[in-house]
């Protein structure tokens, strides 16, 4: 099981707790514009818009935030952005692999960003190609445990495509082929469970095993990346193990 989807999942929930609900949000807002311009406004006919909605209201976005996004995405009213997608990839400390995914109205401005929070985090920009091999396109679904145990949940989501069920300690993590999300996220609703999210992420083939500095590293590069406003999502190739996990977030 990948440390870094342990550390992922606790630092989003506390995510809309702390002091940068703010900027989450506004992550989570261009996502539903993006979605709704790229798939269409209808939620029930746009895979990705609906899941881009249901992230935002479990992270307590205001309704009213959320359907002025999903209107402005599908240009039913005025104000959207042109939002491009760009990927970048860079190196963090320990040679860790790092894809960086962003949704800009400004690429210079997007590149200059990365390259600062790299560069001054022990990391550096990596050219095209560099490291995504080292990752691949999967379905994520995340959900808490509650009464569930992980055989509860490979039953239920086995025959919809889902490859294998994670414990994450108090979630669950469904991996699925980016095909097979919307079935793997619909066969859990029909099974009784809520999810928390359903979203299409990058799993890294090959992970760096790192010891607590090492980790107080990448997380610190993590977070400066997460930090610039057109940066939306930061995949890393680490690998840490519960006891560092303890020890480099004390």
């Amino acid at each position: 099981m990948s440390g870094h989807s342990k550390w992922a999942t606790t630092k989003h929930k506390k995510a809309a707790l702390d002091a940068k609900r703010g900027k989450l949000f506004a992550k989570l807002i261009k996502n539903i514009e993006v979605a709704a311009r790229t798939g269409g406004g209808d939620p029930d006919a746009n895979p990705t818009l609906f899941d881009a909605i249901q992230k935002a209201k479990k992270n307590s976005v205001p309704a009213d935030n959320v359907e002025r996004a999903r209107k402005r995405g599908a240009g039913e009213e005025a104000g959207g952005a042109d939002w491009e997608e760009i990927t970048y990839e860079g190196y963090g400390a320990n040679g860790v692999a790092v894809l960086i995914e962003c949704l800009t109205d400004n690429k210079n401005r997007a590149a200059g960003e990365v390259r600062t929070a790299l560069t001054r985090n022990g990391g550096s920009l990596a050219d095209p190609g560099s490291v995504a091999y080292l990752f691949t396109r999967k379905g994520i679904v995340i959900m808490s445990k509650g009464d569930a145990t992980e055989d509860d949940v490979l039953m239920a989501v086995l025959d919809a495509g889902a490859e294998e069920v994670n414990d994450l300690g108090e979630s669950f993590e469904i991996v699925s082929e980016p095909g097979d999300l919307v079935a793997v996220r619909t066969a859990l609703q029909e099974a009784g469970y809520d999810y928390e999210s359903a979203e299409l992420s990058f799993q890294p083939s090959v992970n760096v095993p790192l010891d607590a500095e090492g980790a107080k590293k990448i997380f610190k590069l993590i977070d400066a990346l997460e930090d610039c406003d057109d940066v939306q999502n930061v995949y890393a190739n680490f690998d840490v193990s519960d006891e560092v996990m303890a020890e480099a977030t004390a």
